[in-house]
């Protein structure tokens, strides 16, 4: 493959945030919401200028090891070549580590990104190399699903390659975040899990997770069973008991609450005339978001887009 010539313009990229499990869906369900980082690409003559504002702007690095250079880096061997040099923008609004897809967002953005700033790169990085290639960067494509096609997302690894399927969530359902001060660690919380479940508890979110999909596409009076989980909330709980504990609070509201990803934020699926009084109820501690569902996953857009 000839080596590529790339865009003297810009361009920027838009991801969403996303929720991953959902509940019963451990691994496989993701849900983006409408809530975005934002890069901006340009290829320079020479080196690395890396500019961050928002989330993570204090502590992220700005050279080499930053996760979108990675993954632009990733993305441009397999387009076919390294850019000169690189200048990258991120504006950060999704909280890190807090169970949100922050790390899917800045794969899925450098990917895109790459891909957008080589002439042709569509063609020599289709739909389905790009989830391949985010799967592979982040090990697992549920958030990267999400990210990448928006709406709500059914994953799984086939043959050792990534796969994915959309679906369009019921309109009227209301992302409620409940966002605490403190990160857990996706390594801390998944090393909590045992090895082994009990079998009535994997065939008990089978059909949980399959009624999830009649719920959020067509009949979410049915969410609040559906999002019942037994595989990994409950044995989570000591690195996240607040977040536990406020899982539970809902529940016995009678509201369909998860802990997004693996923690510590906490997803309700609210209404449109529940969504202002289900963010009242977590108390101090946390900060709630009302946000919409994203339709559109990851999109290359015009600088000049509003934020």
């Amino acid at each position: 493959m000839a080596g590529p010539a790339f865009r003297a313009a810009a361009v920027r990229v838009r991801v969403p945030a996303t929720s991953a499990n959902l509940g019963p869906g451990f691994d496989a369900f993701g849900l983006a919401l409408g809530l975005y980082d934002d890069v901006v690409v340009r290829v320079a003559d020479s080196g690395l200028h890396v500019d961050i504002a928002g989330e993570g702007a204090g502590t992220l690095s700005r050279d080499e090891n930053h996760l979108v250079v990675r993954s632009l880096r990733t993305a441009f061997d397999l387009l076919g070549g390294q850019p000169r040099g690189l200048e990258v923008v991120c504006a950060n609004r999704i909280p890190h580590g807090r169970g949100l897809g922050s790390s899917s967002a800045a794969i899925c953005a450098g990917i895109m990104a790459a891909r957008a700033v080589t002439i042709g790169g569509q063609e020599r990085l289709d739909e389905a190399a790009v989830l391949e290639l985010a799967n592979e960067i982040e090990g697992h494509p549920d958030n990267v699903a999400a990210c990448l096609l928006g709406g709500f997302t059914l994953a799984w690894t086939e043959g050792g390659s990534a796969h994915a399927v959309r679906m369009d969530p019921v309109e009227s359902v209301v992302p409620v975040v409940f966002v605490p001060s403190r990160p857990v660690l996706t390594e801390t919380a998944r090393g909590l899990l045992p090895r082994t479940v009990p079998h009535v508890d994997a065939a008990a979110n089978a059909g949980r997770a399959a009624l999830l999909v009649e719920a959020l596409t067509r009949r979410p009076e049915l969410l609040l069973p559906a999002t019942e989980d037994r595989l990994h909330q409950e044995y989570r709980a000591p690195a996240m008991p607040e977040s536990v504990a406020l899982v539970n609070l809902l529940r016995a509201e009678s509201v369909p609450a998860v802990i997004s990803g693996a923690g510590p934020t906490v997803l309700a699926l609210a209404g449109e005339d529940t969504a202002d009084k289900v963010s009242l109820l977590a108390g101090e501690g946390w900060a709630a978001h009302r946000l919409a569902l994203d339709a559109l996953g990851a999109s290359v857009l015009p600088l000049a887009v509003g934020q």
